[in-house]
């Protein structure tokens, strides 16, 4: 997080603890000769919202007694319910609506408890009621529209990552026609001049005559454009550099996506198939906890044992053992390149919640 974006909320922080806390020491200036225990509990009860992002259970708790201990003593009018109010929007924001409504239900007896006219108390607490629930309602709206705002981002971000790897794969195809091209044509071509120089150079030495030097010239230099050719062949036919797992993860992280790696064994080169695999099963495990676990914790490890190489891929989020997903495309095609190199996989929900892919490859001469 920047530093620009830590100091606005700070700032808004402590300008919603100024307002609501001006505004109900004003109402216990104007409500009466109030003791210096009254100022006392409602500037703790105020002062404790400066506080509801790091702690809001915390700072529900402390506004609500210190509130309701304020309106047990004093008796005051329903301005004073404005920290308390507030504490309960805050909860519900993120998420603690049970807990938002049971402290607006212990404001609301502390209340009724202050011994007014009946009257008084019914049309008063019924009013406190409509106030609670207005703020506990747009707490809950407020979330639901940051959560909107999440999803919007996520899905512009895997927009942009998709648009990234069509035009790779398409650039792949492209090299690969290419390289079909150069070698059903030119490499053809020139294999009949290089042939057709060394017989013409062989028959010469045959002979005892002189080879014309543009006759040797000829061979060596389509020899050497064969080399090169071939060369420029084996650049176009290499599969794209995809990167490595950690990029991924660092990608994941950037995305918003809360991600751990480990890695353990002693790392050794893999072969490229092998390589290719463990990438593709990171990256569509990754785009699947993102699409599918929510605000979940992911943990990927690899492992590298004898012969064989792990990778676990494991969120917290809202799989089902009971309800097991449909197969997909993506984890269809990570099955088939796992069984392609004579390893096995297991992805489905986790007995304690969330969802688990386990793919074990061969990694040495079996791959």
């Amino acid at each position: 997080m920047s530093g620009h974006l830590v100091t606005r909320r700070v700032l808004a922080d402590a300008a919603l603890t100024v307002v609501i806390g001006a505004l109900a020491m004003t109402t216990v200036a104007f409500d009466g000769d109030r003791a210096w225990l009254d100022y006392v509990l409602v500037a703790v009860s105020s002062a404790a919202l400066g506080f509801y992002r790091a702690a809001p259970l915390a700072v529900l708790a402390v506004s609500t007694l210190f509130g309701a201990a304020y309106v047990l003593l004093a008796q005051p009018g329903l301005p004073a319910a404005l920290p308390v109010l507030a504490a309960v929007h805050t909860a519900a924001r993120v998420g603690h609506r049970g807990w938002a409504l049971l402290a607006s239900g212990l404001y609301l007896t502390a209340y009724v408890a202050t011994g007014l006219t009946a009257r008084d108390v019914v049309e008063n607490a019924a009013l406190l009621m409509g106030w609670f629930l207005f703020a506990a309602v747009t707490g809950l709206a407020d979330r639901n529209w940051q959560a909107y705002l999440r999803q919007t981002e996520q899905r512009a971000l895997e927009a942009e990552r998709t648009r990234e790897e069509a035009a790779l794969r398409r650039a792949g195809e492209e090299r690969l026609r290419i390289a079909r091209e150069l070698h059903d044509s030119l490499t053809h071509s020139i294999s009949i001049v290089k042939l057709q120089a060394g017989v013409a150079v062989h028959l010469a030495r045959k002979r005892g005559e002189e080879v014309p030097p543009a006759l040797l010239a000829i061979q060596e230099a389509s020899g050497e454009a064969m080399r090169e050719l071939r060369s420029t062949l084996e650049i176009l036919r290499t599969d794209e550099v995809m990167g490595t797992p950690a990029l991924l993860v660092e990608r994941a992280r950037a995305a918003g996506l809360a991600v751990d790696l480990t890695v353990t064994g002693e790392e050794r080169e893999l072969p490229a198939t092998v390589e290719r695999a463990v990438y593709r099963i990171v990256q569509e495990a990754l785009t699947n906890a993102a699409r599918h676990a929510g605000a979940a914790k992911v943990r990927v490890g690899i492992a590298h044992e004898e012969g064989q190489l792990t990778v676990l891929v494991e969120d917290d989020g809202n799989a089902d053992p009971s309800r097991p997903p449909t197969p997909g495309i993506g984890l269809t095609g990570m099955r088939e390149r796992v069984t392609a190199l004579g390893g096995s996989l297991h992805a489905a929900p986790r007995a304690e919640g969330g969802f688990e892919v386990r793919a074990v490859l061969p990694s040495g001469e079996a791959a």
